[in-house]
């Protein structure tokens, strides 16, 4: 093995995994820095690191952690579910009468977090 290309420590791969793949389903759903910013529990200034790539999620920092897999796996529900991100982004911002909100407010706390992905959920168990 080259001494140049030393194998990545599993929680720092792990962490530019989440830290990757958090920023693509955020853009991917056009939800802006500050939304992800207040999904996470980060401030502005980190939000804005995490997007140009000079930040990395930790699973250390356990709620941050946590909010960017349930980010995530809104993210693949929601491509499960519709497949097209236009329809995602037009699900998120359409009135639900289930969930009582636009589910994109609904990321700005944990509980509505949970209760989109709850709701995502119970609608991919019925496929």
């Amino acid at each position: 093995m080259n001494a140049n290309l030393q194998p990545l420590p599993a929680a720092l791969s792990e962490a530019a995994v989440l830290s990757k793949a958090a920023v693509r389903a955020a853009r991917l759903l056009d939800l802006t820095q500050r939304d992800v910013s207040a999904a996470l529990g980060v401030s502005e200034a980190t939000a804005s690191r995490l997007f140009a790539g000079k930040y990395l999620l930790s699973p250390d920092r356990a709620k941050e952690w946590e909010l960017a897999r349930l980010l995530v796996r809104l993210f693949r529900s929601l491509d499960a579910l519709w497949g097209h991100e236009d329809t995602a982004r037009t699900w998120l911002a359409s009135d639900n009468l289930a969930l009582a909100a636009r589910p994109r407010d609904l990321l700005r706390s944990v509980e509505g977090m949970v209760r989109v992905v709850a709701y995502l959920d119970a609608a991919r168990g019925r496929l």
